[in-house]
């Protein structure tokens, strides 16, 4: 068994910012002041258990802890205030606008960034993705909130993943992705354009359930989600609180695990052979080009055609394998929309075109 790679199924955000505004006693003046409020300023944002930040001014330097959240910022037209990242993308995994800039970015860390790496980057915003998965398995490497107030360093989290396994009630949809959006929108200073995003998001979504309307749930197929790098030994579900249940519940599929309250859950084989899925998604990570990426599908699939316990669950029989990789299924991000129409394609060709 390959140690569970958390890195393939989550990833988190880190922002920094320096704020360009503020009060006639620190030194601002009453054009600052004017101008932060005509941008929308000031904002407040809760984290995962309702605690307040306010931000005066939009930030002017940002620090992303993984390669969903730079992508984010870029859609949102904030990549240039991207100082550092964490867990870098792969050569390809980001759109092509995208690449060039996305390359030049300072990796501060391969994975999550080390604690004195991100407290010394200048950051004045670290938005988290790790909250509900303890930092990957390493939270005590995790500024304290202390030590982030020393460092000017605020501390903002997406929920729709961070938050998951707090959420106290099943993901059907997307909109806490796009709540994400927004907010992340108004913390930039980019309203605007989240909201543009947000609404072509809804406009795809909506396409597909509009299609599948008339689809009884007993009749939509039944899905799970086989997360080959988090290990072989003991699968690992995608349970109702995660992202990756709302977009295989938009896409018109019946998740098989969604009766586990929660982000993750470790199953047995003897569960997912008793749910006998009609069809199995390959989650793997970018590799980094189409040709790994094929490389890493084709090892998860043949690992479920060799294995005893799966090589004779209908899906594997028939090949009902979907290889769309982790990164787009379970965190969220503008691209989440486009995970649910290409899904649902799969699953109702007839339908979704």
């Amino acid at each position: 068994m390959r140690p569970r790679a958390w890195c393939g199924v989550l990833a988190a955000v880190a922002l920094s910012a320096t704020a360009c505004g503020g009060g006639g006693k620190a030194g601002g003046t009453a054009d600052d002041e004017a101008g932060a409020a005509r941008a929308g300023f000031p904002v407040s944002v809760s984290d995962c258990m309702g605690a307040k930040t306010t931000f005066e001014a939009a930030p002017k330097r940002i620090v992303t802890s993984n390669a969903a959240s730079l992508e984010l910022l870029m859609w949102l037209g904030a990549g240039d205030k991207v100082a550092g990242t964490g867990f870098p993308p792969g050569k390809g995994a980001l759109p092509g606008e995208f690449s060039d800039r996305a390359a030049k970015v300072p990796v501060l860390g391969k994975t999550v960034i080390p604690k004195e790496k991100l407290l010394g980057s200048g950051a004045d915003l670290y938005v988290d993705s790790f909250s509900s998965m303890k930092n990957m398995g390493r939270m005590g490497d995790a500024p304290t909130p202390k030590e982030f107030e020393t460092a000017g360093i605020k501390h903002v989290f997406l929920k729709s993943t961070a938050c998951a396994s707090m959420s106290k009630a099943p993901r059907m949809d997307l909109s806490g992705v796009e709540a994400d959006i927004e907010e992340l929108g108004r913390i930039t200073g980019t309203s605007r354009r989240a909201g543009e995003l947000v609404t072509a998001m809804r406009q795809k979504t909506g396409a597909v359930r509009e299609a599948l309307k008339d689809v009884p749930e007993a009749e939509r197929p039944s899905y799970f989600f086989f997360d080959y790098d988090a290990g072989t030994k003991t699968p690992m579900a995608v349970c109702n609180r995660q992202v990756a249940n709302a977009v295989i519940t938009q896409a018109g599929g019946r998740n098989v695990f969604a009766d586990c309250t929660g982000d993750f859950k470790p199953v047995g084989w003897e569960d997912v052979v008793a749910k006998n899925p009609d069809f199995i998604q390959l989650g793997v990570r970018d590799r980094g080009s189409e040709e790994a990426n094929k490389k890493a599908f084709d090892e998860a699939a043949d690992f479920l055609r060799s294995f005893p316990a799966t090589k004779d669950l209908t899906a594997v029989k028939e090949g009902r394998f979907v290889r769309i990789g982790s990164e787009r299924t379970t965190i969220g991000g503008v691209r989440s929309a486009d995970t649910v129409r290409e899904i649902a394609h799969t699953l109702h060709p007839d339908r979704v075109k």
